[in-house]
């Protein structure tokens, strides 16, 4: 189809504001999908973006439309996540758009991410059509939501289109606004072929199947191309385009969206962000995504140590999937081989963990997550440290930084007290409030990472009762009074539980800990203390008993003495058993605590 009749956009919006409903809408009135293949969440095909309810991949799909005017357009729609941990896959599909529909909830009104995603798109020179929705409900308030979106956006409230998703309602007004208000794609003007990939997955028939947007050119099969970044010339065996489900095209033109085949049999072979070019005449680079750093990082080990040749192939696989994702090996003394991973957020490393569980058969563990730490040395070399286990001795440390993020939440007037307690419970300050209207403020301050890892987003939620959000972006580093705590059971420390806090959190961690092991760890024929230590100094300690045969069962009354005898021989045989023994500790407790 000619450039002219092509508009490529993308679907914006917080977590849950209706992204998925409106994009079922759209694929069923442009007649993408029969009535009868008709379901909820059809461009989510995870079932766990099913069950949660969320977008975890962005998925393309070219749909077919007669406008008003009698003209038939080619429209390429890319659905995108709203969750602060998928913000990557978000800039990566703005990329391949010139267009997107900002998708505002009418009862919810402007949320963080809603603010943090309108800034990718602006950046990328995109036209935004806002889009409020659900404006069937009973407590939609639309004449509020364009106040916000002009106060908070600075974008004009009269060009909002309100609709409903799940009716029906206002779907046509957004197809029409699509082709009027989106600029159709214009060639680049190269000596040839460009194209940009934005995404991939490993077929085991095709091998690696790359999504594509043709920047100039025409990208065909039989074509040699060559990809930028790994300088491989390979041949196009196949291109086509989803519709949602992959269906083969003689050849995809300029503006146009698909993927392409090739003879790529590893996936390390294909970078996100890519340009393809005709090999003989090969043209510049196009302008990428940036480079996406991990923040949080997790060991992640087979519970079979056998299987770790099938958790590596499966990492492979699902770094190809999710780009944000890295991984490299390491050992552990008590839980073998694995893999130190990095991933963008707690969301995402729960995400990855269960694809990995579910789609490729894996049973793993995972340790406490950690970030990245920077530590100056007393000879002046800067280390970056992820596991505790490398941290070096306190006495070579001059100073330790810790990363920083600032984070914007959004939540009702009531609850500001609450929230600036939360905040300062994680050891954050508040910089400003703002004042978003009648009913909401929004708090910027600055937190330590490592205090939003694990309960952050959920205290939030159920502090306003819902109604409350959060965006975060990485800010830099400060100086931090962190400690290396480590675990000891039975004098032995247990480098799976060693973590890094900050001093004045470390004895209450410590106890948590040790409260949980004692649980779990089962009882042996001696005494088992369990520590918690920083350094040389214990802070926390717990007691597993010990299991003991009563060697007094067979004296009837009698002397005091005799029976004492007996325990006292009791006593030095396990005081003997305890100086040679080691504990044990089973996979099981393990997992339990790590799950803990």
């Amino acid at each position: 189809m000619d450039a002219a009749h092509i508009r490529n956009f993308s679907i914006i919006a917080h977590i849950d504001h209706g992204k998925t409903t409106l994009s079922d809408r759209l694929l069923h009135m442009t007649g993408t999908i029969a009535t009868r293949d008709m379901e909820n969440q059809l461009l989510d095909s995870m079932d766990l973006e099913r069950e949660r309810g969320i977008t975890i991949k962005a998925h393309p799909v070219t749909m077919y439309y007669k406008a008003k005017n009698g003209e038939t357009y080619e429209l390429n729609l890319i659905d995108t996540p709203g969750h602060v941990d998928f913000a990557y896959e978000v800039s990566r599909s703005l990329s391949a758009c010139e267009g997107a529909l900002l998708i505002i909830d009418a009862a919810q009104g402007v949320e963080a991410q809603t603010v943090a995603n309108v800034h990718l798109a602006m950046k990328q020179n995109l036209s935004i059509i806002p889009v409020i929705n659900k404006i069937d409900l009973p407590h939609a308030n639309v004449p509020q939501t364009k106040i916000q979106l002009e106060d908070i956006l600075a974008i004009p409230g009269d060009t909002a289109i309100c609709a409903s998703a799940k009716q029906g309602i206002g779907i046509e007004e957004i197809l029409e606004a699509i082709i009027e208000r989106v600029p159709p794609p214009k060639p680049t003007g190269a000596a040839s072929m460009q194209a940009l990939c934005f995404d991939s997955y490993f077929d085991t028939y095709k091998g690696v199947v790359t999504h594509v947007r043709v920047f100039n050119g025409t990208l065909k099969p039989g074509m040699s191309v060559k990809l930028l970044h790994s300088g491989r010339n390979v041949e196009v065996k196949e291109v086509g385009s989803f519709n949602p489900k992959p269906y083969v095209r003689d050849k995809l033109d300029v503006g146009e969206t698909g993927y392409f085949t090739a003879n790529i049999k590893t996936p390390k072979d294909v970078k996100m962000g890519d340009t393809i070019t005709d090999a003989r005449i090969p043209s510049a680079a196009l302008p990428g995504f940036q480079e996406i750093h991990p923040m949080v990082f997790s060991g992640i080990y087979p519970i079979n140590t056998a299987d770790y040749e099938h958790l590596k192939a499966a990492m492979g696989k699902l770094q190809l999937n999710d780009s944000a994702f890295v991984y490299q090996s390491e050992t552990s003394v008590a839980l073998g081989f694995g893999f130190r991973c990095g991933f963008l957020g707690l969301l995402h490393l729960e995400i990855v963990q269960e694809r990995l569980r579910r789609e490729y058969n894996m049973d793993i563990i995972a340790t406490y997550p950690s970030v990245v730490y920077r530590v100056s040395m007393t000879d002046g070399v800067v280390k970056e440290i992820d596991n505790p286990a490398f941290l070096p001795e306190a006495n070579y440390i001059a100073q330790m930084e810790e990363p920083m993020v600032k984070s914007f939440i959004i939540c009702p007037n009531e609850y500001i007290g609450d929230m600036m307690a939360l905040v300062a419970e994680k050891r954050g300050l508040v910089d400003h409030t703002e004042t978003l209207d009648s009913r909401r403020v929004m708090l910027t301050s600055a937190i330590p990472l490592n205090e939003i890892l694990i309960d952050f987003h959920d205290r939030i939620k159920s502090i306003t009762r819902g109604f409350g959000s959060m965006d975060y972006e990485h800010s830099g580093y400060r100086i931090s009074d962190m400690v290396k705590l480590d675990m000891l059971v039975n004098a032995e420390s247990v480098d799976a539980f060693s973590c890094i806090v900050h001093r004045d959190k470390a004895e209450t961690r410590g106890r948590a800990l040790a409260a949980k092991l004692k649980e779990v760890i089962p009882k042996q024929q001696y005494v088992v203390a369990i520590q918690a230590a920083i350094g040389g100094k214990v802070v926390a300690r717990e007691t597993v008993s010990a299991m003991r045969k009563d060697v007094t069962a067979k004296c009837y009354g009698g002397d005091i003495s005799r029976k004492r005898k007996l325990l006292d021989k009791q006593k030095e045989g396990k005081k003997r058993m305890k100086s040679f023994g080691t504990v044990n500790i089973p996979q099981e407790a393990f997992i339990e605590v790590l799950k803990a």
